[in-house]
């Protein structure tokens, strides 16, 4: 009873902020120092690693537009009244899209790291793909903002549809800079590739 009497202010959202953004950077230093190696990584089935983040990016894809629905509607902004079962199943596929994100980042880190500048062969590292490393290292740190949004209970009314809205962006942008522009560029992948 107390708690929802509690006065809402500014610290749980720049807590939520700054904690996003350190760990942002940190997934970032650790991309950039690492050694890049496919010891530690699985294809869980599929024919290569990169087959793997391709299909399991677009499953998070799907899901974060899944999850973007099913907030519209949860706050009434469909115009329509949600079904009971709509929170369960926002909160359940919400939790494997955390799940996928953090598996695909997992393996993007660990068999490639952040790549800026020039490969080890002398040749320049397409922007699209500085781009989508930093977008990667951003997506985690807007996966740690939004898990403080869902839990916080003294934020702002703000808070958790800005965190969700920045998650979705950041999630869209990462897939686009990768899985629909390999998928577009070369065709879905077989089982030649890394991994």
């Amino acid at each position: 009873m107390a708690d929802s009497a509690a006065p809402r202010n500014m610290t749980v959202p720049l807590v939520g902020f700054a904690a996003g953004a350190v760990v942002a950077l940190l997934v970032g230093v650790f991309g950039k120092v690492h050694d890049p190696t496919l010891a530690g990584t699985t294809a869980f089935g599929f024919g290569s690693v990169i087959a793997m983040k391709i299909a399991l990016s677009i499953v998070v894809g799907v899901l974060a537009v899944l999850q973007l629905v099913g907030a519209l509607w949860l706050y009434d902004r469909l115009g329509v009244r949600a079904p009971a079962w709509l929170g369960t199943a926002h909160r359940i596929s919400g939790a494997v899209a955390f799940l996928l994100i953090v598996v695909v980042a997992y393996h993007c880190l660990w068999a490639i790291g952040l790549e800026t500048g020039s490969f080890a062969s002398g040749g320049s590292v397409p922007t699209r793909t500085v781009v989508h490393g930093v977008l990667g290292c951003v997506a985690i740190g807007a996966l740690v903002v939004k898990v403080v949004a869902v839990r916080a209970r003294r934020a702002p009314g703000w808070f958790l549809p800005v965190a969700g809205g920045l998650l979705f962006t950041v999630v869209v942008a990462v897939v686009l800079t990768s899985a629909v522009w390999y998928v577009a560029a070369n065709g879905w992948p077989g089982s030649a590739g890394y991994g």
